[in-house]
């Protein structure tokens, strides 16, 4: 008999850490994902890459095919009219940030940003990476057609981040994982912010009034004990609708709904883990990949990249992934550690947080996508915002990966060689 009783297996976690272990498997889970994720996501980044450029006709024919769906209720017609281009960006991401504001809800109560000593430094890190490169495209765009694309630099994305550091395997401590992922989250939160504040159309008073009443129903139906799941269906495809008819972007509809899901159990059920578990694969293999298809086709002939780099919207995107978040991040890393406002995961160096804070200019996804809101009806200046995420992204991921490569054969990750301290008093 043990001191916890009879009834629990030799070896097994004991019944108090069980929603630790959960948390812990999802996330491990997550990641695991989002590492295979990213290399499907970068095969149909190259297939619309090649596409494009080998027959663009086809390409944007393809996407620019309207397709319309409706339903007339009470005698009223309500239709969406849209490209498939429009229906992926608009409709399917709305999954993709469902799962994002899971992941910060998650995280929000019962992960790391639940701590806000270890907490402090990923988001003080997350404002630096997103300040600076905002900063650097508005100074280097100030008074020129492109300053609409200030948020395209501020991303990071989390699926390409976790593949390249998969391929280090154990070379690279745990602890730098946990920090860029909560980096990323607390990323994931401003962007999400930006998109909602700065780009958003004409506010339609009515629809976003439906959308705020159709958010507070699904609180007062989760206070009330309904648990069939078709219910909030419902109740989540109107809140699209409505969110899509209020100017508001309508992935704002899955971010939100993503906050309201139950991050402990709920009723004696794991919504969130049952969620996440259902949906997650078709996040990571489906729905980005597709955008990718969707977006990253961009011709890069010699003229057009001639002409991205003659101007200042691809270099402000450029130097933003690149040179603004390993200053942003690493910057304000070490500032927050120098005044005691935050620390550390066990084993993470001052080189890591370089390696990781130029990993953190990988921002495909959610700069793509940035992209598309800031020049959604300039093709012209939206191509060259398209070159600059990708090449930036590029150029990030590359120096990222060949520092910690370095770091992970110079400095072991061991507790005596893992703090910050012990790197620069060295």
């Amino acid at each position: 008999m043990t001191a916890l009783g009879s009834g629990r297996r030799r070896g097994a976690a004991p019944v108090w850490w069980a929603p630790a272990t959960r948390v812990r498997s999802t996330i491990v889970e997550f990641m695991r994902l989002e590492a295979a994720g990213g290399i499907v996501l970068l095969i149909n980044a190259v297939i619309a890459l090649v596409w494009v450029n080998v027959h663009g006709d086809s390409y944007h024919d393809f996407w620019d095919y309207h397709i319309e769906f409706g339903v007339t209720l009470f005698g009223e017609a309500f239709h969406v009219d849209e490209s498939l281009k429009a229906w992926v960006n608009d409709g399917l991401m709305v999954i993709f940030f469902f799962v994002v504001g899971m992941e910060i809800k998650r995280e929000l109560v019962v992960g790391e940003l639940r701590d806000p000593r270890r907490a402090a430094l990923p988001i003080i890190a997350a404002g630096g990476g997103m300040l600076v490169p905002a900063g650097i495209f508005a100074l280097m765009n100030q008074g020129g057609d492109g300053i609409d694309g200030w948020g395209i630099p501020v991303a990071t994305d989390i699926a390409f981040v976790v593949g390249v550091l998969a391929l280090f395997g154990r070379r690279l401590p745990a602890g730098l994982r946990v920090f860029l992922l909560t980096l990323a989250i607390a990323d994931d939160i401003g962007g999400i912010a930006i998109i909602a504040v700065f780009y958003t159309d004409d506010l339609s008073l009515p629809w976003l009034g439906l959308a705020i009443g159709l958010l507070a129903a699904v609180v007062a139906s989760q206070r009330a004990g309904i648990r069939h799941v078709p219910v909030y269906v419902v109740v989540g495809l109107v809140l699209w609708y409505a969110t899509h008819e209020s100017g508001i972007h309508a992935t704002i509809a899955g971010v939100a709904l993503g906050l309201l899901t139950p991050a402990r159990p709920f009723r004696g059920r794991d919504v969130m883990h049952s969620i996440e578990h259902t949906l997650l694969p078709y996040s990571s293999f489906v729905i980005v990949p597709l955008f990718a298809l969707a977006n990253a086709g961009v011709e890069v002939t010699p003229d057009a990249l001639g002409e991205a780099f003659g101007g200042r919207i691809a270099w402000g995107v450029v130097l933003g992934l690149v040179v603004g978040k390993f200053v942003g991040i690493s910057a304000t890393t070490l500032a927050g550690w120098r005044l005691g406002l935050g620390r550390l995961p066990a084993g993470v160096n001052l080189g890591h947080v370089l390696g990781a804070s130029l990993l953190a200019g990988i921002g495909f996804t959610v700069s793509l996508f940035i992209a598309e809101l800031s020049f959604d009806t300039d093709l012209y200046l939206l191509d060259q915002a398209k070159i600059g995420v990708l090449a930036g992204s590029l150029v990030a991921g590359a120096l990222g990966a060949a520092f910690l490569l370095v770091v992970s054969r110079v400095a072991p990750t061991s507790p005596e060689h893992g703090s910050m301290e012990s790197v620069a008093h060295k």
